[in-house]
Parts: structure tokens; sequence; C-alpha cells
């Protein structure tokens, strides 16, 4: 059996995701470097399509370059599906999201979607999400106190930098990358770091969970449904 690479998996399920893509709708689009591959897909079927709604500046860019229709969220009462990657997911659908730092917007345009398709390669499908850093997105003046927060329930944070300086995202916010975490009950945990003052989205999606993931495997495309 050849051995595909993880950029040949990304392919092939960013390709997979478009038959879940409805005819004369607005599709929503997540962010990183497997959605580039389904936006690299969608391109080829973009007249089939009223446009895109997109969860960060880098997608945004990449869509319009490619001749596909950018729609603000504000502009959009629902989405028919949203397609994203996710840095962990389990056999539940909730995931970890956030490495590619747009985890807010891609939570908003989770949210006003029918469906969430998650594509990715078999090597984010987890037992339990903890083990990639759980990124949050904090408004900055309650970074230290955040990661405080964290060092008390037994974990490691640290700001996530850019060029030595805290990574500032699309939305004018720092992030704090979380380590030695075993979420056992996602649903629990993402209510509770929420509710701390100064964090503005932790990076587990299990209010917005997929109903679908397409895993790329070296047998091809799996699809799990949750």
């Amino acid at each position: 059996m050849t051995t595909l690479s993880q950029d040949e998996l990304k392919t092939l399920v960013g390709q997979a995701a478009l038959k879940y893509v409805v005819p004369g709708e607005i599709v929503g689009v997540g962010t990183g470097s497997t959605v580039n591959k389904f936006i690299d897909a969608l391109a080829s079927i973009k007249d089939q399509i009223r446009g895109a709604v997109s969860s960060s500046v880098a997608s945004t860019e990449r869509l319009q370059a490619l001749g596909i229709r950018v729609f603000d969220a504000n502009d959009v009462a629902e989405l028919a599906v949203y397609i994203d990657g996710a840095d962990e997911i389990d056999h539940h659908g909730y995931m970890i999201k956030g490495g590619g730092a747009a985890l807010t917007r891609e939570k908003i345009v989770a949210a006003q979607s029918r469906q969430f398709v998650c594509i990715a390669d078999d090597s984010k499908l987890v037992q339990t999400l903890g083990k990639y850093p759980l990124p949050v997105e904090v408004i900055p003046m309650a970074a230290q106190r955040v990661m405080r927060q964290f060092a008390a329930m037994g974990a490691q944070a640290q700001l996530r930098l850019r060029y030595d300086s805290p990574l500032v995202t699309d939305n004018g916010q720092y992030l704090v990358d979380v380590t030695g975490l075993q979420i056992s009950d996602p649903l629990a945990f993402e209510s509770e770091v929420n509710q701390w003052p100064g964090v503005v989205t932790v990076g587990v999606f299990a209010l917005q969970k997929a109903q679908i993931c397409l895993l790329g495997t070296a047998a091809g495309v799996k699809t799990l449904t949750f």
C-alpha cells in the first residue's frame, strides 16, 4: 500500500468535502492548511454557490483570489454547512481548534451553520482531548490572570508569540496556549473556561461540535458520523 503524505491526505479530504456543499447556497469556510485544500477544491464549483462566509482574514484573501465572493457573517442569517479542520477531534465529534489563531471567528461561523463537517487527517483523531496545546483567546489585560487560573488546575499556559511579541489575532486579542490537560468532559470544560473574565473564546468546540468528520487515512477518506 502506498503511504500518502500528510499533504496528500489533506488534499483528499478537502476534495471529499465538496459533496457536502449545497448548490445555490453560501458555505461557511474555516481556516488552516487543510481548509486551504478545500478552498482550492471549492474554486472548481464556485459557479454553483452564491459565495462563502469566512472565519479569518487569511481564508477570505484565498477565497477572493480564486474568485469566490465572501459575505460578512452579519449579512447571512444561516449557513447550510461549515467546513473546517481541527487540531484534535475525539470519537464524539468534540474538537480542539485554534492552532491557526482563528478560533473565535470559527466558533461564530459554526454557530450559524446547520451542519459542521470537520476535515482532518487521521493523526488528529484522539481518545481524550488535551495533548495538543489548547488555544484560548483572551483580552490582553487578562492574559496573566487567565494563565494563573490554568496553573491552579495543574496545567501550563504561555502566551503565543510572533517575532518575540505576543501574537495578535484578527480580533486584536492575545492567545494563551495551554498544555498538561486531559479534557474528559469537553462540554463542562468549555462552559467553565468561557465564563472566566477576560476569556473571549476557549478552543474547545463541544457546544459547536462536528456532526461529520472526513478523516484522511492510508486507505482513503473515512467518514465518521456523530
